[in-house]
Parts: C-alpha cells; structure tokens; sequence
C-alpha cells in the first residue's frame, strides 16, 4: 500500500471555530523529469505555500514551506508525479509553487544548462484517462479541502473508490458463477450460497488480521485502510469447509463450485487496485513497464495488479473447464490445486512490488 500522507505542522492562530472544528487539507500533485541515465536516486520536492489575501511579511498560518521524498526514482521512466497532502493549514484557497531541492545525481558527470534546468523544473500535474499520461495542471490557486475527506482526493492515475466497486462486482459475479455451477450439478444451491457468504465474512476477518500483522499496526490505525489477500485466502477456505459440513453440502465438490468465481474475483479485484494505486509494482525503464500509481508517486511501474488480474483470469478459465469435465472421485482437487498456484503465483509477484513487509514468505526488501 501506499504511504500514508504525514499530517503537517503549520496552523493558524487565528483561525475560526468553525475552521477548527473542519480541519482542513490541501492536496496538490506536481510532476518533474527523471532524467535519462545513471543510478535510482532520492528527490525532493518543496512546496511553498501563500494563503490567497495573505500580502507583505509572512505570517504563520497564512503561508507554510512542505518538503517530500521520493526515493528509487529510476532515470530513463520519464515523467514521475508526486501528490502531497498538506494538514493543518487554513480553510482558503493558496498558491502553491514546487521546487526540485535536492537535484538529480547523475553519473556521467555535469549537467549542461539547458538539461539541468529541464530536470530541475517542477511543474503542476494533471492526468488524462483518455491519453493515459500525465498533463499540466493548473498553476492557479488550489482550494482547501475537509481533512478527513483528503485521502479520496484524485491524484494522477488514481480514480479512488475503483476498487471497492469492482471487489462487489466481482463477489457477486463469484456467487452467482458458484451458484449456477451447483445447480448444474444438481448439488444444493441455497445451502452452498450461505456456506459462501460466511466463508466470505470470514476471509475479511482473515484478511485485515493479516494486514494488521505484515504492518505491525494496532487495529485502530489499521481498521480503515488496507487488507490482504494472503489472510483471506488462508482463513476463507477453512471456514467453507466447516460451514459447508455443518449444512451437509458435499465439501469437495462445493468448494470445485467456488474456484472459477473466486479467482474471477480475483481478475476483476485487481484491475481495481490498479486504478486505486494499492500494491504497485516497483518503478523500472523496462519497455514493458505501465505508468501507474501508488497513489502518492506516479511513474512507470511493474504492472503487479495487472499480472495478478492476469493469473486469476486465466485460473478462472481453466478451473471451469476442469468442473466441466469432472474426474470421478476427484471432488475438490481442482479447488486445491488451483489454490496452490495462485499462491504459487501471488508469491512471486509481491517480489515485484514496491512495497516493503514486515514479514511474508519474501525477505521486504
């Protein structure tokens, strides 16, 4: 997952009780060049701020001075934005101008003029779905937002909420699929539905416990961010079996029913990350690489969501293709050995990731 924004320190004193009540945000994306050659390295950017109205000798509240990193910026990516979110400051609108700090390092010696002041340029960022690239934004001034609201601010390639659509899309689409595929096999439909649902609310369970534990977050902090697939698809399973026998639905031949919609919902789920910037892959100049988000630094990226999407699409295909042509007193194999290769597979693509872990079945990197 992306890092979360840090909370500023610049307030005002003379704010309202009304701005105090309503704290508020700015968020505001900026992007520079790259560069085309030499070693990844760290960027900073800075912002400086003015309250619209606010004139002559800086006043606190009424200005602030905002700097960021980004680390593992690989030359030759091409443009590379960076949103930051600015708490603490007053309700208004402000004008916000960026500046590269810390200059690209680079090892082929000095920079000529001309391509300093390219890569040193920091300009205001925009995104355009149709062309799927970065554009100019807006010098203008940029309004302040309600804080707690900050986080769903649209950022270059992130469309925020994408993926709590398409993860209801694709659960329905997994129930429906499991429910068609048990009545095509004469098993019982209404109890095999129920056994999933609770499976269902159990692998969620599974899935923010086990992402409160890669973060070694307390739940509070953790209960409204992320989750992890890892403890849903450890957890989601061993509640369908005991559901399942407690209802009297064959196990075996249920849990067959429920691969090809699970690992749809998987296909689709991804798509959404991907769109939403949660689990980036690592930025890289390789020709195969996709620009895309983790929702604070945009950039070319191992497209990790897409290739899981990929996985579950084609597991998908071939789970429905092995249930409709069964193997006698297999029942429940092709469940088990589709899961083994998605996890086979997942575990390889989270070492493409950008993200570190505190622990997995990979050293974080």
């Amino acid at each position: 997952m992306a890092a979360r924004p840090a909370w500023g320190q610049v307030s005002s004193p003379g704010a309202s009780a009304v701005e105090a009540a309503e704290p508020q945000a700015l968020v505001v994306s900026h992007w520079f060049d790259s560069g085309d050659e030499g070693e990844p390295y760290t960027a900073t950017i800075r912002l400086h701020g003015r309250r619209v109205g606010a004139d002559g000798a800086p006043v606190r509240g009424q200005t602030f001075v905002h700097e960021e990193s980004v680390q593992g910026v690989v030359p030759g990516t091409g443009r590379v934005s960076l949103t930051s979110w600015v708490y603490g400051i007053a309700k208004g609108e402000w004008i916000v101008n960026a500046e590269l700090a810390a200059p690209a390092r680079r090892s082929g010696g000095q920079l000529g003029a001309e391509r300093g002041r390219r890569e040193s340029a920091v300009t205001s960022a925009a995104w355009s779905w149709r062309h799927w690239r970065l554009t100019d934004g807006s010098s203008g001034p940029v309004a302040t937002r309600w804080a707690l609201l900050a986080p769903l601010a649209r950022s270059p390639g992130v469309l925020p909420g994408a993926f709590t659509a398409l993860a209801v899309v694709g659960i329905i689409l997994a129930i429906v699929t499991q429910a068609v595929i048990l009545g095509g096999r004469g098993l019982p439909v209404a109890s095999g539905v129920v056994a999933s649902i609770v499976a269902l609310s159990g692998g969620l369970i599974g899935a923010k416990l086990w992402y409160m534990a890669i973060k070694g977050q307390p739940w509070r902090q953790a209960i409204g961010q992320g989750w992890s697939v890892d403890g849903f698809i450890v957890l989601a399973p061993l509640v369908a079996v005991v559901t399942s026998l407690g209802m009297g639905v064959p196990t075996g031949a249920y849990l067959d029913a429920a691969a090809p919609g699970i690992f749809l919902a998987v296909a689709i789920g991804r798509v959404g990350c991907f769109v939403t910037g949660c689990c980036a892959g690592r930025c890289t100049a390789s020709r195969w690489s996709v620009w895309s988000s983790d929702r604070r630094v945009g950039a070319r990226r191992i497209p990790t969501q897409l290739l899981e999407s990929g996985v579950g699409l084609v597991l998908a295909i071939v789970t429905g293709v092995a249930i409709m042509n069964p193997v006698p007193g297999a029942d429940g194999m092709v469940f088990v050995a589709s899961m083994v290769l998605y996890g086979v597979a997942r575990q390889g693509l989270l070492r493409l990731r950008a993200e570190t872990r505190r622990f997995s079945w990979r050293r974080a990197g």
